[in-house]
């Protein structure tokens, strides 16, 4: 190229890029959507106490990632339940547009939806591996994304509890009858099979359960397991911790946004939301799985805790009784029937994959 032809070529690049603040933002896109450098300002509510360890913490932890991953064009303040509004009050305020996102578990929405417990767990239903599993590959995202959207939100799972503990009782619970007026602090499907049980499940927040405990407005509560239960505090005023969680065999988390919020935001800022949250999907179980076993021999050890199995004649009767409110509830509405399909669908083929897997190496080769 001579030099003639290059000054040429050079002024026309020169005028091409002069030429491009001129074009309108509708022509200047970035994937797909108009890209105009915004910054987005927005609030999490959550249904856990502030900084509460793992829950709260890991809210702040996905505020922060999100921050650095998009250098701070999306700017998240997270607010612990009770600080900007009350924690059961979260799912209106996110769908409503007075917070953007939120932290929580679906079935606390269960007067919303009856199905929506479906989305953190099921009595005797999938553990964590499980339920990421069902969620992410087996199509239970898009039914969870459909059943949400009727509120103006959109759903991501936001960790998981994994096996949780049964709860801890002022009372024994050595038969079906033991059940019988039992006040209890249970939430999701596990509350309506109480209920068969013949008991009275009560819904509350986590920071109003020790206080319900001690006073005797509740004879017992599930919480999550060793860890949490210790830094509540639970064995200092309840006398059997029992085991397993029949009710919750591997808990998903959640956190929601905004949909009119949330597609808003330029493709990049959505995606880079979406990976933060599947980093605190992991983190958050990752973290129970630590420290659950150590905490469970501190209360064993150190608090000589009276932990208690349930029999197996008890948890084949909840287990009856869980099949029956399952069966019932999905008589009721087509989509019900749909999610419940494709939930104990996905439930059979892991059970059967699990008798090569998982049920093996913990009956036969496990050290």
């Amino acid at each position: 190229m001579d030099r003639k032809t290059f000054l040429k070529t050079t002024a026309a690049a020169g005028l091409g890029t002069m030429a491009i603040p001129a074009c309108t933002t509708e022509e200047v896109k970035q994937n797909g959507k108009p890209f105009t450098g915004r910054e987005y300002k927005w609030k999490m509510v959550t249904t856990w106490a502030p900084n509460f360890p793992i829950l709260g913490e890991g809210c702040n932890f996905f505020a922060q990632w999100v921050r650095d991953m998009s250098g701070g064009q999306l700017d998240i303040k997270v607010y612990g339940a009770g600080e900007l509004i009350p924690a059961l009050e979260c799912f209106d305020a996110v769908s409503s547009g007075a917070a953007e996102c939120a932290s929580g578990a679906s079935y606390y929405w269960a007067g919303k939806s009856e199905i929506a417990p479906f989305f953190t767990t099921v009595p005797f239903g999938m553990n964590a591996q499980q339920m990421n599993a069902w969620l992410y590959s087996g199509g239970g995202m898009d039914l969870w994304k459909e059943l949400y959207a009727r509120f103006g939100l959109v759903p991501m799972p936001g960790g998981n509890t994994g096996v949780q503990m049964a709860g801890w009782f002022n009372k024994e619970i050595n038969t079906m009858a033991d059940f019988k007026g039992l006040k209890m602090r249970i939430p999701g499907l596990g509350a309506k099979v109480l209920s068969r049980a013949g008991g009275t499940p009560v819904l509350s927040s986590g920071s109003e359960i020790y206080t319900n405990l001690e006073r005797g407005v509740i004879d017992a509560t599930e919480w999550i397991g060793p860890y949490h239960d210790y830094i509540m505090g639970f064995h200092k005023i309840a006398k059997y911790y029992y085991a397993p969680g029949w009710h919750e065999t591997g808990s998903t988390l959640e956190l929601f946004f905004n949909k009119k919020e949330f597609d808003s935001l330029p493709v990049h800022l959505q995606h880079i939301v979406e990976s933060a949250a599947a980093r605190f999907n992991i983190w958050v179980i990752s973290a129970f799985e630590a420290q659950n076993n150590a905490y469970m021999q501190k209360l064993i050890q150190e608090e000589k805790a009276d932990v208690r199995i349930f029999s197996k004649e008890i948890l084949d009767t909840l287990r009856a009784y869980s099949r029956e409110v399952l069966l019932e509830l999905v008589e009721k509405d087509p989509f019900y029937k749909k999610v419940y399909q494709s939930y104990s669908t996905f439930l059979a083929q892991s059970q059967q994959w699990a008798n090569y897997s998982e049920k093996l190496y913990y009956n036969n080769i496990s050290l």
